[in-house]
């Protein structure tokens, strides 16, 4: 007699299938305009995109989704996760494979099967989580392959969000406020940034939310640090503190840059004051239709015409959705020629830099509508003195 296995809970995924099957034929789409005949997904944040699954067991090998027009969506997974990827993915067809130099034949093998050993396949060749190694061993198993850089197709449809990513959206950015208004009113003298990061921690948790795990929250000459960790720094009297941080759900993180003074600080304050301009010129240029590089341009111009340019290096801002912001996406840079499009959502950091080293500013997280850019924080950019 055959012993009955019993069947895994099923631990679901946050979207209908519906949401998924949209992203999918979207991704269709876009494969035709590229004249692809096969797509190999493989950066994390696309996966958790178009299948739900995120993706931590895929620090090993490639956890490659394979995606062809007339053909079921295939996952090539560790065999070690297979079941996992069953529970968390909406996707049906998985291929598993047992150790990391399995993942080329098994991956090539499914190619074969759909008749793809001779076409044009995309892949994410300027993104993480596919190495060199990687497409070198397919491409011995599979010679006549025509490999296509596809590193941009998967971010150009996700940069446009459903409204149900943008209800997930807009209860994470309520976190990220609560986040915000809790560091701003836990900031007094001696308090230390691994203090303020834990209270704001629990209470974004009591509220039933979660922070993104890496934040910079920095206080003093610390502020010299981008992207630093708040460790047991005390603030004193007359210093800056910083944070970037957000709050997140179903991947998809929301943040915001604030930043405050406790007393007085004329280099953070003369920054903070120069950055709040610069944004704002730069929600005035959001609209349908304009590109990514004169967006980027106008706050630019804000800074350079005080001739000021070195206090500003690096992009004015960037795609959001899963995983906060991954590579290839669209990005908010000199000569940048993506045209926004209504439903995108846009994080704008102006972090400058100070002559000491200081590093302060202000941010926006927003969305692109037909009437230009909606704020979706409800806490104001303006600096915050103690």
């Amino acid at each position: 007699m055959t012993e009955e296995i019993p069947l895994i809970p099923f631990t679901g995924v946050p979207f209908c299938r519906s949401e998924y099957e949209r992203r999918h034929q979207k991704v269709f789409a876009a494969m035709e305009r590229a004249n692809l005949d096969a797509l190999l997904v493989t950066a994390h944040g696309h996966l958790r995109y178009l299948t739900g699954y995120h993706g931590y067991g895929g620090y090993f090998a490639p956890f490659p989704l394979i995606l062809a027009p007339g053909r079921t969506p295939t996952f090539v997974v560790r065999e070690f996760e297979v079941e996992a990827v069953r529970a968390e993915s909406c996707i049906d067809d998985i291929v598993g494979y047992t150790q990391q130099y399995d993942f080329a034949k098994e991956c090539a093998g499914v190619l074969r099967r759909f008749g793809l050993q001779q076409d044009r396949v995309g892949f994410e060749l300027g993104c993480w989580n596919l190495a060199p190694a990687d497409l070198h061993a397919l491409q011995a198993q599979l010679p006549d392959m025509r490999v296509a850089d596809a590193s941009r197709l998967v971010a150009s449809v996700a940069a446009v969000k459903s409204e149900s990513e943008l209800e997930v959206m807009r209860d994470v950015m309520a976190l990220t406020d609560l986040a915000v208004r809790v560091f701003h009113n836990s900031l007094r003298e001696g308090v230390t940034e691994a203090e303020v990061s834990a209270i704001i921690e629990a209470e974004v948790n009591r509220a039933g939310g979660e922070m993104r795990p890496a934040r910079t929250l920095v206080f003093g000459e610390r502020t010299r640090l981008a992207h630093g960790s708040p460790g047991p720094n005390p603030i004193r009297n007359n210093q800056p503190a910083m944070t970037e941080m957000g709050a997140w759900k179903y991947g998809y993180a929301v943040g915001l840059v604030r930043s405050a003074v406790l007393g007085r600080h004329a280099e953070a304050e003369s920054l903070h004051a120069l950055a709040v301009d610069a944004l704002e010129a730069t929600i005035d240029a959001i609209k349908p239709g304009a590109t990514a590089g004169e967006v980027d341009a106008a706050g630019r111009k804000v800074i350079e015409r005080l001739g000021r340019g070195r206090v500003f290096r690096h992009r004015a801002g960037y795609q959001t959705g899963i995983n906060w912001t991954e590579r290839g996406n669209l990005s908010l840079e000199p000569g940048a020629g993506d045209l926004l499009e209504t439903g995108m959502t846009l994080h704008m950091p102006y972090i400058l830099f100070g002559d000491t080293g200081c590093l302060f500013g202000t941010s926006e997280h927003v969305l692109v509508t037909d009437r230009g850019a909606e704020v979706l924080s409800g806490t104001p950019h303006t600096l915050h003195r103690v």
